[in-house]
């Protein structure tokens, strides 16, 4: 009871207007009664506790936030609210601060629906959210999930093969969410030494290591009230993992050389290539970091599966193409729509952008037929280029014949064990452009292992580390 009027007052101090309620039924019967922006609900209750009452919160017409209460030891019942519905959670004893944060962005929310109904009123009529295009089921389906997510306060996995648009689902969730006005922020795991990742995603003081000459923010700061993609989150080294599971539980981080923690307010995405349930079986991801970070999940399909959205992205791109480039191209002929339609895409979507790319800027003007694509484009071996252009891979020519439209690798009876290791990991190298550490992956081997593999090969590659 005490706690209950001490809470009701402290939110009344801060502008609100509120109501209480002992448990979970006279609450139900208030909303009903009152129709609240916001509903703060402990999660033990007697006669209706507080999964209870979020299911038929969630059942209601009108929209509410629901903000939960846990205590210690009620973290997994949390996350399950949350993906019920609930807009966050907060363990007791509350924080004032943290809780004011929450009611503030719950609000924000609130506001930002109206816009948000104007944007699905877009996707239905023109097949577009935000950045990402698509007409067929599989994208719609896409937009259904980010559109449901992106209002709330959630962590998001996003899944799928590089090229996907990964990148591009978490801008959508940014540009939807109450957060649209704050930063994006986005780290690419992958991409930082092992020395530095702790300091470029949580910050650093001043002398906390050897070139240290200043304090420095880390991403999370510099995406406070915003969105922070972490991509390729398979790649974090373990150690690093560990401190960021605590400051997504704890809404808290501590810079490198610092004794004070920060309390921080931040959605966080993150996004990996890998399949999630064999990194964390690989030991390299956490378990518990995957659970936490999967509150939600967004799989990516790759470009292949759904290739009737192959001409809208390639009409999306050519527009954007023409005002990068100065160009004015207005479209395509059937004869080239029939040859990209037909192609698998093992770049997927970014390899589409590079192809349109690169025929816009050899076109200029007019329309886009199939010379302004790249030599042998789809033919058996072809090997698109970083840069937009395309090569026959010499190395790989006991590869080509093995080629086929859905990118994969055919052994003929009677093959080696050996050599057909040596084929699939050269034909994999082929659909990553040369990216060595992403055949890597995909191959389910270290870079070194892969790297042995070649100079066995003698294969002189010079693609990118």
């Amino acid at each position: 009871m005490n706690a209950r009027t001490g809470l009701t007052e402290l939110v009344e101090s801060w502008g609100y207007r509120t109501e209480c309620a002992a448990d979970g039924a006279e609450g139900f019967e208030k909303i009903l009664q009152w129709s609240p922006a916001i509903v703060v609900t402990d999660l033990m209750m007697p006669r209706m506790d507080g999964m209870e009452l979020l299911s038929r919160i969630m059942e209601l017409p009108q929209r509410v936030s629901v903000v939960m209460l846990t205590a210690q030891g009620s973290i997994e019942s949390a996350v399950e609210a949350m993906r019920m519905g609930a807009y966050d959670y907060i363990p007791k004893p509350v924080e004032p601060v943290r809780l004011k944060t929450i009611l503030q962005n719950a609000i924000r929310q609130r506001e930002a629906d109206v816009e948000l109904e104007v944007t699905r009123r877009q996707l239905r009529d023109t097949g577009v959210l935000g950045p990402l295009v698509g007409n067929s089921q599989e994208m719609k389906a896409i937009f259904s999930l980010i559109e449901r997510v992106a209002p709330s306060n959630v962590s998001v996995l996003v899944t799928g093969e590089s090229g996907t648009g990964k990148e591009l689902v978490a801008r959508a969730l940014h540009d939807l969410s109450s957060r649209r006005n704050k930063p994006f922020v986005a780290v690419n795991c992958a991409a930082i030494p092992e020395t530095l990742i702790e300091s470029e995603i949580f910050g650093h003081e001043k002398g906390a290591f050897t070139g240290a000459v200043e304090r420095r923010a880390g991403c999370f700061e510099l995406a406070e009230e915003g969105t922070l993609l972490l991509d390729e989150i398979g790649e974090m080294p373990a150690a690093t993992q560990a401190k960021l599971l605590r400051v997504l539980e704890d809404r808290k981080l501590r810079r490198l050389g610092s004794k004070v923690e920060t309390p921080v307010d931040v959605r966080v995405v993150a996004a990996t290539n890998k399949n999630p349930q064999e990194a964390v079986a690989n030991g390299e991801l956490r378990g518990d970091l995957f659970y936490r970070l999967n509150v939600f999940n967004i799989q990516m399909p790759p470009l292949r599966a759904h290739r009737d959205d192959v001409k809208p992205i390639a009409e999306k791109m050519i527009d954007l193409m023409n005002e990068r480039h100065h160009c004015t191209v207005s479209g395509m002929t059937d004869a080239l729509l029939t040859r990209l339609t037909a192609y698998a895409w093992p770049g997927n979507v970014r390899e589409l952008r590079n192809t349109i790319e690169r025929a816009t800027i050899l076109a200029g003007s007019g329309l886009l037929g199939t010379e302004h694509l790249p030599p042998h484009f789809g033919e058996p071996g072809f090997a698109p280029a970083a840069h937009g252009g395309s090569q026959r891979a010499g190395h790989y020519a006991a590869t080509q014949q093995l080629y086929s439209d859905d990118n994969a690798v055919r052994v003929q009876v009677g093959t080696t064990v050996d050599e057909a290791e040596k084929q699939l990991i050269l034909r994999t190298l082929l659909s990553t452009h040369n990216n060595k550490t992403k055949a890597a992956e995909i191959l389910g081997i270290s870079s070194k292992t892969l790297q042995n593999k070649l100079k066995e090969y003698n294969a002189t590659t010079s693609g990118t580390e």
